[in-house]
C-alpha cells in the first residue's frame, strides 16, 4: 500500500486528532480502509491543496518548515493503533523532505516521535547515506543512533564504517570506532583502500563542515604513517580554523625545514595563518599572514621573524603589506566625485642578504629594490589628482652594487583633461616632487622639481582612417639642495609637435580553406621637438624607452620627466590581421615598423653618452599566430639593416590540446648580452603508451592511475648551463595524489639554492609534505591543478 500524507487542519475535536500525519494514517488503517496510492485529506472548508510547478528542485530544506512537510510511507503491510504506533513490514519506506528511511521493518511511535528500523536499514539525508542493521531515530530532531553502520558523505565522497553512530541532531553526529577514506570502494571482500583513517571517535559537524577525530591513525598502503591524538579536518572546501598538515622539506641553504601552520578563520571576510618553521641550519622562523576584505577596503599582511639566525648571527625579518581602500563620507563626496582611493604597498627586510637567503619568501621581498609606496587619489570633474610617497630600500651586494633610486617625499600630481571642445582635445598635467637619496652614491644633490605640460590635439576620425595633429609644451623647474654644476636651480621649456595618422583597409579573404576578414593597416607618425641643452640638468626618474612596437610610435625617446629628446623623426609601419568573420577573434597578425631620423638626436640620458646619429633605425618585425585554439605562436625580431644581423629576438610557442596537456617554448636573444632557451610543460605520461585518459574537466584530473610530468627549464646558451629549473612528477590515484618536485633557483652568478619537495595529498582530507603547487603554478605557463574546488554536489546526484 502507498499513502501520501500531508498535515491537515482538523476543526474538531483537536484532542482526538492531533496534527500528526502518521496518526491520521494509523486511524484510517484501523478503520479497515484498504486503498492503494490514495491521498488522505481532512474534511475542511478550505480549498483542496493545489500543486504548483517549480523550475528548480529545492536543494536545501528550510529547517523552519521541515516539521510541516508531508510524509510518504510505502510497505507491503501496514498496521498499528491510532495515536500510538504505526508498523510497516516488507520493503518499508518513509520519506519526508530530504530524508529517506528504508528497512525490512519500520515502527513509528507517535507520542515520542521515535522511529525504529531493523533489517537492511538505509538512511539518506540530503545525499549523506548510512546503512546498517538497526536504527532508532526521532524524526523531527534527528536524534538517535545507528548500530554497525556503513556511511557515505556527499560533499567529499568520503565513506567508512563504524560500531555505532550517535546522531546528536540534524547537523551533528558522533561515530564510534570509525574509519574514513575517500578511496572508491571496489567489489570483493578483500578490498582495502589505499589510505584510511581509523579513529576511536569521529565527530561530524555538517553545519560548520568540520570533522574531528580522536585517537586516530592514518595508514597509507597498509603502512601506518601518522598516529594522531586529535585531528580536525574539513568536510568540504569551506574554510575552518585549526592546524594544517605539517610540512617537511630539505634545502641546501636552510637544511631540514619543518613547519606546522595554524589557520584562524576569524570571520567570513577575515583570516590569519601562523606558520612556525624550524630550519636545522638557521633556527626558528615565525611566519604570519593576515587577510581582510570589506566593502570599502581590503588588504594582506605578511610578516616573517627569525629571532636568531644561526648562519648570520643576527635577527632576520621581512614585511610585506598591501592595502586598498575607498574613503567615502559626506565631506569627501562633497569635495570629490567618488571619494578618496588609498593604496599602500609596504616592503621591508632586515638586511641586504635577505633576498639571497630567503629566495622563496614573498615575491616582492626577493628583489633587491623594495618599494614602500602610499598613494591617495581622487577626481573632481575634469581634474584627476594624487598624493604619493615612495621610499626605496636597496639591498646592496659588494660584487654587484646598485645605485639607489630616488625616494619621492612627496609627489603631488594633477591632470585636467577635456575632449571635443569644438573638435579639440585638451589636457594639462602638473607634477611636484621632492627627490631624496644618498648623494654620495647618486652623484647628484637632492632637489625639488616642478614639471608641467599642456597639450592640444585635433583628432580626425574617418570611416577607414585617422589623423591626429598634436602640440605640446613642457616646462620644468629645479631647486637643488646643493649646487649642481655650479647652479642651485635650473629651468627648461620644450615644445613638441606630432602628427599620428593611419588607414584601415578590410577585405574578405580565404586561406587554407578558412574564410577571414583581412585588414591592412598602414601607419605614419611624425614628431618634431627642437633641441634644448639638458646636459646641465640632473636625472632623477628618466630612462631610455625599450625599443618595441609600443614605444616606436611615441614622441619622446625617454621615460620620465627629466629628459625630453630632440626629435625630427618619421615612423612608418604597416600591419595586417586575419579576423574570424563570425566572432572577431584574431587568427594572425603580422607587422613591420621603422624610424627615419632626419637629424641627429643630441639629448642623451648621460652627458657621456654619444648622440644618436643613425638615419634609419633597426627594423621591427612581429608575428602572432593563433590559427588553431591548440596552437599559439608569437615572435618579435629587431633587425639592424646596416649590419644585416638580428640585434634582439624573442620567439614563443604554446601547444595546449586539452586539459593537463600544455607545452611552451621560448627563445630569447640579445646580441652580446644573453641567449636563453626556456621550455615548460605539463603532460600525462600515460599518453606515451596509448592511455589517453578521461575528459573530466578542469580540476578533476583524467582518471585513476595516471602519471604526469611537469617542469620548466631555463638554459643559458652563452654560459652553457641551466639558470633556473623545476622538474617533477605527479601521480593521480583517484583518492590520493603524489608529487615529487626538484627546484633550483639561481641567486647569483656563482651560487644557487636547491630543494626537493615531496607531497602526499589525500583527496578530501589532508596533505602531508612540502606543497610544490605554488612553485608549479608560478613557473609553468598553463599549469592546471589536478584537484580544484568545484561546484558542490547536489543532493539529487545521490537520490534514493
Amino acid at each position: 500500500m502507498r499513502f501520501l500524507m500531508h498535515k491537515p487542519e482538523f476543526r474538531s475535536p483537536p484532542a482526538r486528532f492531533p496534527r500528526r500525519p502518521l496518526a491520521v494514517l494509523a486511524w484510517l488503517l484501523l478503520q479497515g480502509t484498504t486503498v492503494g496510492a490514495q491521498v488522505v485529506q481532512a474534511a475542511s472548508d478550505e480549498p483542496p491543496l493545489q500543486l504548483k510547478t517549480s523550475p528548480l528542485l529545492q536543494e536545501q530544506v528550510d529547517p523552519a518548515s521541515r516539521g510541516s512537510l508531508p510524509t510518504f510511507i510505502f510497505a507491503e503491510r501496514i498496521f498499528g493503533r491510532p495515536d500510538l504506533e504505526t508498523v510497516l513490514e516488507g520493503r518499508a519506506e518513509l520519506r519526508r523532505g530530504d530524508l529517506v528511511i528504508k528497512a525490512d521493518r519500520l515502527e513509528y511511535d507517535q507520542p515520542t516521535d521515535l522511529a525504529r528500523a531493523s533489517g537492511s536499514v538505509l538512511i539518506n539525508r540530503a545525499g549523506n547515506v548510512y546503512e546498517g542493521p538497526l536504527l532508532e531515530l526521532k524524526l523531527d530532531s534527528f536524534a538517535g543512533y545507528f548500530d554497525q553502520p556503513r556511511y557515505y558523505f556527499l560533499k567529499n565522497d568520503a565513506h567508512g564504517e563504524a560500531d555505532r553512530v550517535d546522531f546528536i541532531d540534524a547537523q551533528r553526529a558522533v561515530i564510534h570506532n570509525a574509519t574514513f577514506t575517500t578511496c572508491r570502494r571496489l567489489p570483493g571482500p578483500s578490498w582495502l583502500p589505499d589510505w584510511i583513517l581509523r579513529a576511536a571517535s569521529i565527530t561530524l559537524d555538517q553545519e560548520e563542515d568540520v570533522g574531528t577525530a580522536k585517537g586516530a591513525l592514518l595508514s597509507f598502503k597498509g603502512v601506518p604513517l601518522l598516529p594522531i591524538p586529535y585531528l580536525s579536518f574539513p568536510l568540504s572546501d569551506k574554510r575552518k580554523s585549526g592546524f594544517m598538515p605539517p610540512t617537511l622539506g630539505l634545502d641546501t641553504v636552510n637544511g631540514v625545514e619543518f613547519s606546522i601552520p595554524y589557520y584562524w578563520n576569524i570571520a567570513p571576510n577575515r583570516d590569519a595563518t601562523f606558520t612556525p618553521t624550524v630550519m636545522s641550519k638557521r633556527g626558528v622562523n615565525l611566519g604570519t599572514e593576515v587577510r581582510y576584505l570589506e566593502a570599502d577596503y581590503s588588504g594582506q599582511l605578511r610578516l616573517d621573524l627569525m629571532p636568531v639566525d644561526q648562519l648570520r648571527d643576527n635577527r632576520r625579518w621581512g614585511l610585506n603589506y598591501l592595502h586598498q581602500s575607498q574613503v567615502s563620507n559626506g565631506l569627501t563626496r562633497r569635495l570629490t566625485d567618488g571619494g578618496l582611493a588609498l593604496n599602500l604597498n609596504l616592503n621591508r627586510v632586515s638586511d641586504d642578504n635577505y633576498w639571497r637567503d630567503f629566495s622563496r619568501a614573498s615575491g616582492s621581498l626577493t628583489q633587491r629594490l623594495l618599494p614602500s609606496d602610499a598613494t591617495l587619489t581622487w577626481s573632481n570633474g575634469y581634474f584627476a589628482n594624487s598624493v604619493r610617497t615612495l621610499k626605496w630600500q636597496t639591498l646592496q651586494d659588494a660584487t654587484s652594487p646598485i645605485i639607489p633610486p630616488y625616494d619621492r617625499l612627496p609627489q603631488l600630481t594633477t591632470r585636467y583633461a577635456r575632449n571635443n571642445i569644438g573638435g579639440f582635445d585638451v589636457a594639462v598635467n602638473a607634477d611636484y616632487t621632492r627627490f631624496e637619496s644618498t648623494s654620495a652614491l647618486t652623484g647628484q644633490p637632492n632637489a625639488h622639481r616642478a614639471f608641467s605640460s599642456a597639450q592640444v590635439s585635433w583628432p580626425w576620425l574617418g570611416a577607414a582612417s585617422f589623423l591626429t595633429p598634436k602640440l605640446q609644451l613642457h616646462a620644468t623647474q629645479y631647486q637643488f639642495d646643493a649646487p649642481f654644476k655650479s647652479a642651485t636651480s635650473a629651468t627648461r621649456v620644450v615644445p613638441t609637435f606630432s602628427v599620428d595618422s593611419g588607414l584601415v583597409y578590410e577585405r574578405e579573404a580565404r586561406y587554407f580553406g578558412r574564410s577571414f576578414l583581412q585588414t591592412l593597416e598602414p601607419r605614419a607618425f611624425y614628431v618634431k621637438t627642437p633641441y634644448r641643452d639638458q646636459s646641465a640638468l640632473p636625472n632623477y626618474d628618466s630612462g631610455a624607452h625599450d625599443f618595441n612596437f609600443a614605444t616606436i610610435y611615441t614622441d619622446n625617446a625617454f621615460v620620465g620627466n627629466d629628459r625630453i629628446s630632440d626629435s625630427d623623426l618619421l615612423t612608418l609601419g604597416v600591419s595586417t590581421r586575419l579576423l574570424d568573420p563570425d566572432t572577431g577573434a584574431e587568427a594572425a597578425r603580422l607587422g613591420v615598423a621603422q624610424r627615419l631620423r632626419f637629424r641627429d638626436q643630441n639629448v642623451t640620458l648621460l652627458p657621456t653618452d654619444a648622440p644618436a646619429t643613425d638615419r634609419i633605425s633597426d627594423i621591427l618585425l612581429g608575428a602572432s599566430i593563433n590559427w588553431d585554439p591548440k596552437w599559439a605562436f608569437d615572435s618579435t625580431v629587431q633587425f639592424n639593416p646596416t649590419t644585416k644581423r638580428s640585434v634582439r629576438t624573442t620567439m614563443g610557442a604554446r601547444y595546449n590540446p586539452g586539459h593537463y596537456r600544455v607545452v611552451t617554448a621560448a627563445y630569447r636573444y640579445q646580441r652580446e648580452l644573453s641567449q636563453q632557451l626556456d621550455v615548460g610543460w605539463q603532460w600525462p605520461l600515460n599518453d606515451l603508451w596509448g592511455e589517453r585518459g578521461q575528459e573530466l574537466g578542469a580540476g578533476r584530473g583524467q582518471g585513476d592511475g595516471r602519471w604526469y610530468s611537469v617542469g620548466r627549464l631555463n638554459y643559458s646558451l652563452n654560459e652553457r648551463k641551466l639558470v633556473d629549473s623545476i622538474l617533477g612528477f605527479e601521480y593521480d590515484a583517484g583518492c590520493w595524489l603524489g608529487r615529487v618536485v626538484l627546484e633550483r633557483l639561481q641567486t647569483s652568478t656563482t651560487s644557487a639554492t636547491q630543494r626537493i619537495m615531496f607531497q602526499l595529498e589525500f583527496v578530501g582530507f589532508t596533505r602531508l609534505g612540502i606543497n610544490p603547487l605554488k612553485s608549479l603554478k608560478d613557473n609553468i605557463p598553463g599549469y592546471q591543478y589536478l584537484r580544484e574546488p568545484t561546484s558542490p554536489s547536489s543532493r539529487f546526484s545521490n537520490y534514493d
